[in-house]
């Protein structure tokens, strides 16, 4: 196992929908397997993304390099399929592939963003995030001008389930939940923004008043 580290570090090809960097929490290194045989090259870009991941103790599989047609692509893309909170792994719903940056945005997100405000907020920690899914080759809404999605850069977030059970959503709880889960969701929203280049909310039009959508950039678009 820590040869194949090793070799991940020098730069030799691995195999397609194969990186399986599994950090147990805790600084330990990532752990990766090989599993397929058509072989990727991975530039050292992506391998020092994949450990920043790794290190976050989020367990995800790296994925080859996708070109679709019509200036669709995943590059430098990951699927996800936990995260780490402070005290316990949580689950994802419906997510696809994202970028590596993505991901970290996400995963940092996810555990000091929501997993803290859940706890703190609404006294449970976070057990799922529920998504309505992150790549999608399309343009804006009433565009002609490529979505995020379209290079899974972006995630839709639709609710989020905490370890006693209750299940928050946008579309519900934004406007109509408890003064508590109102107070959470704009906390969340919120933090979202520091970390996204682009984040609507159920504020921002009706195509958004079921999700958050987070997007992966340089901006500072929040809505």
């Amino acid at each position: 196992m820590v040869k194949q580290v090793a070799a991940l570090g020098l730069g030799l090809a691995l195999s397609a929908c194969s990186l399986v960097p599994a950090s147990l929490g805790g600084g330990e290194p990532a752990k990766v397997r090989a599993a397929s045989s058509a072989p990727v090259a991975i530039s050292a870009g992506a391998r020092q993304c994949l450990s920043q991941l790794g290190k976050t103790g989020s367990r995800f599989s790296a994925m080859p390099d996708r070109y679709y047609s019509a200036g669709c692509s995943a590059i430098n893309a990951v699927t996800i399929a936990q995260l780490r909170g402070d005290t316990a792994n949580f689950e994802l719903a419906n997510i696809g592939p994202v970028t590596c940056p993505t991901a970290n945005a996400f995963a940092a997100w996810a555990r000091y963003g929501v997993d803290r405000a859940a706890r703190h907020i609404l006294g449970s920690a976070l057990s799922r995030i529920e998504t309505m899914g992150s790549y999608n080759c399309r343009n804006i809404a009433g565009s002609s001008k490529r979505s995020a999605h379209s290079r899974a850069e972006a995630i839709d977030i639709a609710a989020f389930v905490l370890a006693d059970g209750r299940r928050i959503s946008l579309a519900s709880g934004w406007n109509n939940g408890s003064a508590a889960e109102r107070r959470f969701l704009r906390v969340v929203h919120s933090s979202a923004c520091k970390r996204f280049g682009t984040v609507l909310g159920p504020d921002y039009n009706a195509a958004h008043r079921d999700h958050l959508h987070l997007e992966q950039g340089n901006g500072s678009f929040c809505r």
